[in-house]
């Protein structure tokens, strides 16, 4: 039995993980597990920088078979709830909705869609149900990660098969370049894409690739990490469309991109430097080597996460080349003694790193995706 009506429920707060995940979320629901998915957004401005598609000032459209509706303070409150009810990542639902939730007969699954974390506490509280403190409702806790006792991970049926033909394609490669970047990369060069926060550790890295003897071409979509790329060059016009050379560092500025294209960039390098949730799993599914700048916590609790992660990721990994990956994200991330992450290291270590990162997604897509686990957990309980 499958459900026949499922809402998503999603708060954009101050980037695009949520959204990101939520809208890969529903489209892969109704499209590989033909459900009827609507999805509520609180943003549609924001959510339009990553769906071109979505005209932002309408309530309700469609788009891949998804309805997306303007999620305001009464917005939701008359709908009728669907047979499964998603709070993505603990936005709340409000009381009118969730009253509509326990007069609905029968009344809807409830998942709380938690954030992506390797720590092993995630296993023990993975479907583990907590009761309304007024009505009569349960939600479920659904946690996404790495190991057989947790949800999983975002990934299409197809993106083994489109992402292959993509990197074994030379000539859709070289079209992506000049249509995103306005050049295609030097022969020879270092292909990196740079997606970060705000990093203390960016001017350094852009000197040593600028310095250094292997040849660098480095994608910057337009966000947060621009600033820095700006005071290090001493140019404040740099936008999308823009070419600066320094050194052997060829850095061009790309638009924010949407979906699809941001998984070609991330295809199409080397190296991919990203950040938060959904770029990072991104990168895992591009099977290159990836650095990752988690988002930061008070009280340094984004390191643990840093760690857990890193203790999964690194099993089976060359020692030479797990230290330098290990010195690498910490300096990235603000944990090690300086602020010069160890790049000829991690230049070396890069053959080794691309062949772990081959690995590491093997044994991860042998794993049912989250929208497979999502789906047969909440048709479980709706029997």
């Amino acid at each position: 039995m499958h459900a026949a009506h499922w809402d998503i429920f999603c708060s954009v707060v101050d980037n695009f993980g949520d959204i990101g995940v939520s809208w890969r979320l529903a489209r892969q629901l109704r499209k590989e597990h033909g459900l009827r998915v609507r999805l509520w957004v609180d943003d549609p401005v924001s959510f339009a920088l990553l769906e071109p598609r979505l005209q932002p000032g309408l309530a309700h459209q469609t788009l891949e078979g998804v309805d997306i509706l303007h999620w305001t303070p009464a917005a939701p409150a008359g709908a009728v709830p669907g047979d499964v009810v998603v709070e993505a990542f603990g936005c709340a639902l409000g009381e009118a909705f969730e009253q509509r939730m326990a007069e609905r007969q029968p009344r809807p699954v409830w998942i709380n869609l938690d954030y992506l974390s390797a720590e092993s506490w995630v296993e023990g509280v993975h479907k583990l149900g907590s009761p309304h403190p007024r009505l009569p409702l349960q939600s479920h806790f659904f946690s996404p990660g790495f190991t057989p006792a947790t949800g999983g991970l975002l990934r299409e049926a197809d993106i083994a098969a489109v992402r292959d033909a993509f990197q074994a394609s030379a000539p859709a490669q070289t079209a992506f370049w000049q249509q995103h970047a306005g050049t295609a990369p030097p022969e020879g060069a270092l292909k990196v894409s740079l997606f970060a926060y705000e990093n203390a550790a960016l001017p350094g890295l852009l000197s040593a690739w600028a310095s250094g003897p292997q040849a660098v071409f480095c994608a910057v979509p337009v966000g947060r990490a621009l600033a820095g790329v700006k005071h290090w060059a001493g140019d404040e016009s740099l936008a999308a469309g823009s070419i600066l050379r320094r050194g052997t560092l060829t850095l061009v500025v790309v638009p924010f991109l949407h979906h699809a294209d941001y998984d070609r960039l991330l295809w199409a390098c080397d190296l991919n430097f990203v950040r938060g949730e959904d770029s990072f799993v991104r990168a895992q599914w591009a099977r290159r080597p990836l650095v990752w700048h988690i988002y930061p916590q008070r009280e340094a609790a984004h390191l643990v996460k840093l760690e857990a992660f890193l203790q999964r990721y690194v099993v089976g990994l060359e020692a030479d080349a797990e230290q330098t990956l290990r010195s690498f994200w910490q300096s990235w991330n603000g944990a090690a003694d300086t602020l010069a992450p160890p790049w000829p290291a991690l230049l070396a270590a890069l053959p080794a790193l691309t062949r772990h990162a081959a690995g590491w997604d093997d044994r991860l897509a042998a794993r049912p995706d989250l929208a497979r686990q999502l789906a047969d957990f909440c048709n479980s309980l709706l029997k």
